[in-house]
């Protein structure tokens, strides 16, 4: 059907057919709703399509055909699994850069130094996934004599994954964890990009996944979002995005005791002791905050240097961030800093940049949009760079979730640790200095799920990813992340505890 796919010519000049309708029992259909969502470029504020806006009937069919394969998925061997995961690498790699092209062209993204990154992250995601499918295991554990006893562990069933607009690849190669340990899947991607996955499920029916085991629905959280949520065929959510809709999601989901896995807002601390490996501090620090638009759920956009060296800090974080992170169109050479995802976080960032001003935080570099005339029509906000902040100012405590950071002083370890948590997130935190022993003490003291010694935003796809507090619970990533999917089932065998047999 002609509606269900449009050709795409991109800034690049390369021109694809984009699937813009509901990926559902492996076919791309039309909304039952016959509603649509505009997916917006970034960069020029024009409309690059429409697709295709699920409604309640849309999540139930879904939902039915997702029930339906999992009678059969969740029985298939593990290497039969694996085998589906490496073919799918296969094509992602034969189509990387498409991939990345479609990613710069809905989320904004650079080219070169940003889209192409999150396609070797989904690359690697799934084929560290695929070693899982086969190495899921449960144990035996001893009791007495006359009884032996063991657990299995079972997937859960059909699981409503709800990705977010910062990373919209990387962050469904996360969730596949899903299918790993043997669910079917629903994806709900975000309303501001949903051109990527729409593409990539095309390359999970061609590696051979079965009708109904993933399944991809574009539309609006308030709508798609909360019938998936909602559903009594879903057994469980996993969500990336807001604090503030995570608390929905989590009402929501508390109504049928449905388990959720939440990973939400956070407001990342960076403490610069004067004893670190300074270009390396200044350095991580801008990798924290100014990549990828700052659009990071563990974004440090809280700095906290120590006093004998804050001022020297400034200097050179202000050289490097001017240096290293220029800003253009996304398919411009050299470009590391693009627009930001909508209109509606542009003006949301503006409105903190404003706020930061009048609280008296002084103004270090950016604090506005570019000067560029051909950047004026897109959502780009410059590099921020706040100093001398105070902790109660709205810049500190809230995420911005752009390229801002805020930049305080401390003198002692006691008042840096008290002011990095001095927050209700607890995603990420990040200390430097030489001083192992001091670091690593200073990590259990931190209020957070994750602490970087002597770098930042460093995550790795085998090590547990989640946070602590208004941050979300639960991890992806790693062992536990695909554990995350499955639940323990206990057997006891009763090897001659008899009743009537004395």
């Amino acid at each position: 059907m002609t509606d269900l796919f449009v050709d795409i010519t991109l800034p690049n000049n390369v021109t694809y057919k984009q699937p813009i309708g509901l990926f559902i029992n492996n076919e791309f259909v039309a909304a039952k709703s016959g509603e649509f969502i505009s997916s917006i470029n970034p960069a020029t504020d024009e409309v690059i399509t429409k697709v295709h806006a699920a409604g309640p009937e849309d999540v139930d069919l879904a939902v039915k055909y997702a029930r339906g394969a999992f009678k059969a998925w969740k029985k298939f061997d593990g290497s039969d699994r694996r085998d589906l995961f490496l073919k799918l690498a296969s094509l992602v790699e034969r189509d990387y850069d498409l991939l990345a092209a479609i990613e710069a062209n809905d989320a904004g993204k650079p080219y070169d130094n940003n889209a192409k990154f999150d396609v070797d992250e989904t690359l690697e995601v799934i084929k560290y996934l695929a070693g899982w499918t086969d190495k899921i295991q449960g144990k035996t554990i001893p009791t007495t004599s006359k009884k032996f006893a063991y657990t299995i562990m079972e997937p859960i069933g059909v699981c409503g994954l709800i990705t977010p607009f910062n990373y919209p690849l990387a962050m469904s190669a996360w969730k596949l964890a899903a299918l790993a340990a043997g669910n079917c899947a629903i994806y709900k991607s975000s309303e501001y990009t949903p051109l990527s996955i729409l593409y990539f499920v095309q390359l999970c029916k061609e590696a051979g996944f079965p009708p109904g085991v993933i399944q991809v629905l574009s539309g609006s959280g308030m709508v798609a979002g909360d019938a998936l949520v909602k559903h009594l065929g879903v057994d469980k959510i996993a969500f990336t995005g807001s604090t503030f809709t995570a608390r929905k999601i989590q009402a929501n989901a508390a109504i049928n005791l449905k388990p959720c896995t939440i990973e939400a807002g956070g407001k990342t601390p960076v403490l610069v002791f004067d004893d670190c490996d300074f270009e390396e501090a200044v350095a991580w620090s801008a990798v924290g905050i100014f990549s990828n638009m700052g659009q990071i759920c563990t974004g440090s956009s809280r700095i906290y240097v120590q006093d004998t060296i804050y001022e020297k800090f400034l200097a050179a974080l202000k050289e490097h961030v001017e240096k290293e992170y220029p800003q253009g169109m996304p398919f411009e050479d050299g470009v590391v800093v693009g627009p930001q995802v909508s209109k509606v976080q542009y003006e949301k960032i503006l409105g903190y940049l404003k706020a930061g001003k009048e609280e008296g935080a002084r103004v270090i570099l950016g604090g506005d949009v570019p000067s560029r005339p051909d950047l004026q029509k897109g959502y780009f906000i410059q590099p921020t760079i706040f100093a001398d902040v105070q902790p109660d100012f709205k810049i500190v405590q809230e995420e911005i979730f752009g390229p801002v950071v805020s930049i305080g002083v401390f003198k002692t370890e006691e008042e840096a640790i008290e002011l990095a948590n001095n927050t209700v997130y607890g995603l990420g935190a990040s200390i430097f200095t030489k001083d192992i022993t001091r670091a690593t003490l200073m990590a259990q003291d931190l209020e957070s799920g994750m602490v970087w010694i002597n770098s930042n935003n460093d995550s790795d796809i085998k090590v547990p990813f989640g946070g602590v507090k208004l941050s979300g619970h639960g991890r992806e990533l790693g062992q536990i992340g695909v554990e995350a999917f499955m639940a323990p089932k206990s057997v006891h065998v009763n090897l001659g505890n008899n009743l009537t047999k004395l």
